[in-house]
């Protein structure tokens, strides 16, 4: 008995050694951090985007709650931070271990912020005045984007992309395989093509006063043309520079209030959506310090 007792301990401290162990740390094999320049020009806005291809990864004037958001898998109203945030862009070029796959890149990013930027932060919940995306009472108008056809067999993984394009006309974010979204000024529009239905949430959250928070239950892509009045769109073109850290100057926000936000319901409407005030509780990530400048590379 005092054997099979002896045993029974000895497996449940090695049980428990086990259950102790630390999941292994995951990081970049090397990572070179530059500040990015400062964005006053449309070929500026060009360069904004991810690029991974084998095992390099580049990431490009992306501001460090555009990291913090990819390393936790955040929305932008989720952290709560100094402002100054969203204007610190910078340039990373890194490379991942041997053996490493694209999975493992945000647990690496969150090593990255903490060993580069002395990250530190911790999770509340907090009650938010928020609108939440539904689909109307009448039904979902937006089109579903057509499948993507099967891979060939043996066909190479190909590599994952961001990038942005801009230009007076507007912008076009590239999502890559055929999806992208474009912001156009001259038609005061937004279009997409093969979205995931979960992104639109987050795209009109940068253009508005709260958050937004996805309950229409849609999981596909979709197509669809979003038409404001040019008040409106200018409006929103506005305050997404303003989350973005951009610092304009007082005439430009000024002309916030010649926007009355009327367009924007009317616009989800001819996509069969819905924005509805609402409040929810809502987990922050709580910036308790970060370093304005990088440690040595």
């Amino acid at each position: 008995m005092r054997a099979m007792q002896t045993t029974l301990i000895a497996m449940l401290a090695s049980a428990a050694a086990f259950a102790q162990t630390p999941a292994p740390r995951l990081e970049f094999e090397v990572a070179s951090i530059r500040p990015s320049a400062p964005i006053s020009s449309p070929a500026d806005v060009a360069r904004i985007g991810v690029h991974i291809d084998g095992q390099r990864v580049a990431l490009n004037m992306l501001a460090l709650t555009d990291l913090i958001q990819s390393a936790y898998n955040v929305k932008l109203h989720q952290i709560s931070g100094p402002d100054w945030m969203a204007g610190a862009r910078f340039d990373i070029n890194a490379k991942l271990p041997a053996g490493s796959d694209g999975k493992q890149i945000q647990p690496m990013i969150q090593t990255l912020l903490v060993d580069r930027f002395g990250l530190k932060l911790h999770r509340e919940m907090r009650d938010f005045p928020v609108y939440a995306l539904t689909v109307a009472k009448t039904g979902l108008k937006m089109k579903e984007s057509a499948p993507d056809p099967p891979a060939a067999d043996g066909a190479p993984a190909k590599s994952f992309d961001v990038t942005a394009s801009s230009s007076n006309n507007g912008t076009t974010i590239n999502y890559g395989n055929g999806s992208y979204m474009t912001f156009d000024m001259n038609n005061s529009s937004f279009e997409g093509k093969k979205v995931p239905a979960t992104a639109l949430p987050d795209t009109l959250a940068r253009f508005m006063d709260r958050p937004v928070v996805d309950m229409t239950g849609l999981t596909g892509n979709y197509d669809f043309t979003l038409k404001f009045n040019q008040d409106d769109f200018r409006a929103m073109m506005i305050r997404s520079a303003i989350a973005a850290g951009v610092v304009l100057p007082p005439e430009a926000l000024k002309l916030l209030e010649t926007s009355n936000g009327d367009s924007l319901p009317n616009a989800l409407e001819t996509l069969g959506l819905k924005l509805e005030q609402r409040k929810a509780p809502i987990e922050v990530l709580v910036i308790d310090h970060i370093e304005k400048t990088p440690s040595d590379n």
